[in-house]
């Protein structure tokens, strides 16, 4: 009997930008992390922007998938050097906002 393989689908993230990041802000403390250990945020802000909502849950990916094309808020989650950041675009695409949990 030949075995079938299964493949866990993948999730395809797009080529150009979803949606504009507007002005781009970060709180201070998420600022002194990502100075501290020598990170760019941009990597983090092109994922979001291009649909890879970091560690989102998947019913908030599906909502931000929605939120993309319906102009809604956009929220992903990225751990970044051990801290857990979240990137926030608000509904109008006014701003861009990197702050920890605790800030919200």
């Amino acid at each position: 009997m030949e075995q079938q393989q299964t493949q866990t689908p993948t999730k395809t993230f797009s080529p150009i930008p979803l949606f504009p990041l507007g002005q781009v802000v970060a709180t201070p403390a998420v600022l002194t992390h990502l100075t501290a250990h020598g990170i760019s945020a941009r990597e983090y802000l092109q994922r979001h922007q291009h649909g890879d909502w970091g560690d989102v849950p998947p019913e908030d990916a599906v909502e931000n998938e929605f939120a993309t094309r319906n102009r809604l808020r956009i929220l992903s989650s990225y751990r970044i050097a051990g801290e857990r950041v979240w990137i926030i675009t608000e509904a109008d695409r006014s701003a861009t906002t990197l702050l920890f949990p605790s800030e919200y």
